[in-house]
C-alpha cells in the first residue's frame, strides 16, 4: 500500500512537471548553462531553430573546459515529436562528454511551434548558417556534427547538398536507407502501408490547423513495444519506487514535452524519406537549385547503430552504403572514409541518452577523431576493447581499432518492389484525399478545434489526469506520500513476498511481449498479402 501511494505520487509529480514545463514555454532541458548565438526565427526565411553555445559545466566555465586546439562539436537533437535536450539533459551525455574532452560545444535547439509554412528547406538553410557561424568562430578546425536520429539525416543533407561540409559527421541511430531490411521486419513501416500511406499524416495535419502534434509520433513509438513502454516502465517504477522516482521524473520531463511540426515538413518527410526513399537514391530535392546526393559526401562519416534498436536497425543505418557504392573499390576511388560502430543490445534512445554509452562509445569516438580523419579511404568497423569493464574510462584504459570491411559485408535485403507498391498506393490515396477531402477539412479546421484535439490526445490526458489541477483527490495522495516517506522502511530485496511480486510482474510483461509478437506477425502477413509482388493482391510492377 505504501508503494502504491508513492507510485501514484510520482505520477502526480510527473503531471505537475508537465504543466509547469508548458507554462515556461517548454525550454530545452539542457543540464548545462548556455547562451543563444543565432535565432533562426529572425532570419529572412525564418525557422523555429536556434544555435546555443554551452558556457558552463557544473561550476566550470567555458575557459576552464575548452581546449582551443580541438575542433568544435555541434550536437543536433532529433525533432521527431519531442523537444530538444536529450543529447545533454544530464552530465554524462553527448554534450557532457564533448565538454569533458575539451571540445567547444554548441547545441542546436528548436521551439515548440514551427514558423507558419515552415519547410524542410527553411530548416536546412538555418542549420547550414549555424554550421557556418561555428566555423567562423573556429577557423582552424572544421566543426564535428553530432546528429541524433532525425537530426542525423538532417546533418547528412548538409554534407550531401551542393555546398557540402568538411568536418566529420557522427550519425547516431539515424535512418538513411528506409527500404533496407526485410519487408516484414519493421512494424512502423508496415503500419504505414496498411494505413494507406501519406494521406493519414496529411489528414492529421489538416485537423491540427496546419500542424502535426508530436504526441502522435510519441504514441507510435510506444506502440512498437507496448510491453516495455506501457507495462515494464511502470512496473519497474512501482517495484523500485524508493530509488527510481528521480530518474523516472527526469526522463519523463523530456518524454512528455510534445512539440509540433508544420504540415509542409511532415509531408516532405513522409513523401521523400519514409515512403519515397529519395535520400538514398539521390532524388531528395532540398530546394529548386539543389538536390542531395550522398556521393557528394567526402568528409568522414561515423555511423553508430545498435542491434537492439527497433526504430533504426543497423540495416537502415548502413544499407545506403552498398546502394551508393557498388563495391569497396568504388568507395575508395571516391575518397570516402566511413566508420561504423554497432552496439549489441542498447535500444534506440539509449544510443544518445544512456550514460554508459556516453561514457564509453561517445568518448571513444571523440578521442579517436584524429585517427578517423587520418584513415585512408575505405569502409571500417570501429572496435572498442575495454578489458577493465569500466565504461567511465579514457585511453589507454580502452583501445580502439578500425578493422577494414568490404561494402559487400553490409549488403541487406531490399524489398524494392514491395515498398514501391506501398509508394504507389500512397501516391494514389494522397491525390484522392487532397482532391476530394482535404479542401473541406482545411476549410473547417480552426485553431480552437486543433487545441481541443491536442488537449484530448491520449498521450496528454493519461498523464494530466494525475495532476491536482484536474484531479482533486491527488492532494490527499501527496499528503499521504509525504507522511509515508518520513517513516518508510522498505522490505528487503530478497523478501519472499517481493520475489513473488517481481515474478508476477515479469510474467505479465512476458505475456504482453508474446501478444505483441503475435500482433507483429499478423501485421506482416497482411502487409505481404497486400503488397508483395507475386503474392500480394496488387499486380507485380511492370505487369
Amino acid at each position: 500500500m505504501e508503494r502504491w501511494v508513492l507510485f501514484l505520487d510520482t505520477l502526480r509529480q510527473r503531471a505537475d512537471n508537465m504543466i509547469e514545463h508548458e507554462r515556461q514555454g517548454m525550454p530545452p532541458l539542457l543540464h548545462f548553462k548556455h547562451e543563444t548565438i543565432l535565432d533562426a526565427r529572425t532570419f529572412d526565411t525564418p525557422a523555429n531553430y536556434a544555435l546555443l553555445r554551452i558556457t558552463e559545466v557544473g561550476d566550470d566555465c567555458w575557459e576552464d573546459c575548452v581546449d582551443d586546439s580541438k575542433p568544435p562539436v555541434i550536437v543536433i537533437d532529433p525533432r521527431a515529436g519531442h523537444g530538444p535536450g536529450i543529447g545533454g539533459f544530464k552530465r554524462d551525455s553527448e554534450v557532457g562528454m564533448a565538454m569533458h574532452e575539451g571540445h567547444p560545444v554548441y547545441f542546436v535547439m528548436f521551439y515548440p511551434e514551427p514558423m507558419p509554412g515552415q519547410t524542410l528547406a527553411d530548416v536546412h538553410h538555418a542549420l547550414r548558417r549555424f554550421v557556418e557561424e561555428v566555423a567562423r568562430r573556429h577557423p582552424d578546425h572544421p566543426p564535428v556534427l553530432y546528429g541524433n536520429c532525425q537530426a542525423g539525416w538532417a546533418a547528412t543533407l548538409l554534407a550531401a547538398d551542393c555546398h557540402g561540409l568538411t568536418g566529420p559527421v557522427v550519425l547516431n541511430g539515424s535512418p538513411l536507407s528506409y527500404w533496407a531490411g526485410d519487408a516484414g521486419d519493421n512494424t512502423m513501416r508496415m503500419l504505414g502501408g496498411l494505413s494507406g500511406g501519406n494521406w493519414m499524416a496529411h489528414l492529421v495535419s489538416d485537423l491540427g490547423d496546419g500542424r502535426i502534434d508530436g504526441a502522435w509520433l510519441a504514441q507510435n513509438f510506444e506502440n512498437l513495444q507496448p510491453e516495455k513502454a506501457i507495462w515494464e516502465k511502470y512496473a519497474h517504477l512501482f517495484s523500485h519506487v524508493d530509488d527510481e522516482r528521480e530518474r523516472f521524473l527526469e526522463f519523463e520531463r523530456w518524454w512528455n514535452g510534445f512539440y509540433f511540426l508544420s504540415r509542409e515538413e511532415i509531408m516532405a518527410i513522409t513523401e521523400n524519406l519514409f515512403i519515397g526513399n529519395k535520400l538514398e537514391s539521390g532524388e531528395m530535392r532540398i530546394c529548386d537549385d539543389c538536390t542531395a546526393d550522398l556521393r557528394r559526401i567526402h568528409n568522414p562519416l561515423v555511423v553508430f547503430a545498435s542491434r537492439g534498436d527497433n526504430i533504426t536497425p543497423p540495416e537502415q543505418a548502413l544499407g545506403w552504403i552498398p546502394r551508393v557504392y557498388a563495391d569497396t573499390a568504388e568507395l575508395k576511388a571516391a575518397g570516402q572514409r566511413i566508420v561504423y560502430l554497432i552496439n549489441p543490445h542498447v535500444g534506440h534512445l539509449g544510443i544518445f541518452v544512456s550514460a554508459s554509452v556516453a561514457q564509453l562509445e561517445h568518448r571513444a569516438i571523440l578521442e579517436s577523431l584524429d585517427e578517423i580523419e587520418a584513415l585512408p579511404p575505405g569502409l571500417y568497423e570501429m572496435k572498442i576493447d575495454n578489458p577493465s569493464g569500466d565504461r567511465d574510462c579514457h585511453k589507454p584504459a580502452f583501445t580502439v581499432t578500425f578493422e577494414p570491411r568490404e561494402v559487400s559485408d553490409i549488403a541487406t535485403a531490399r524489398p524494392v518492389d514491395t515498398l514501391a507498391n506501398v509508394a504507389e498506393v500512397s501516391r494514389i490515396n494522397e491525390t484522392a484525399y487532397d482532391t476530394f477531402m482535404g479542401p473541406w477539412i482545411r476549410a473547417m479546421a480552426t485553431p480552437a478545434g486543433a487545441e481541443m484535439m491536442q488537449a484530448m490526445h491520449p498521450m496528454r490526458w493519461t498523464r494530466l489526469m494525475f495532476s491536482e489541477r484536474y484531479n482533486p483527490w491527488m492532494r490527499y495522495v501527496r499528503s499521504t506520500a509525504d507522511t509515508i516517506r518520513e517513516t518508510r522502511t522498505p522490505l528487503a530485496e530478497n523478501d519472499p513476498a517481493i520475489l513473488a511480486e517481481r515474478e508476477a510482474l515479469d510474467a505479465i510483461g512476458r505475456s504482453l511481449g508474446a501478444a505483441r509478437i503475435g500482433r507483429d506477425e499478423a501485421i506482416a502477413a497482411v502487409f505481404k498479402a497486400l503488397y508483395a509482388p507475386g503474392f500480394g493482391l496488387l499486380p507485380t510492377r511492370g505487369a
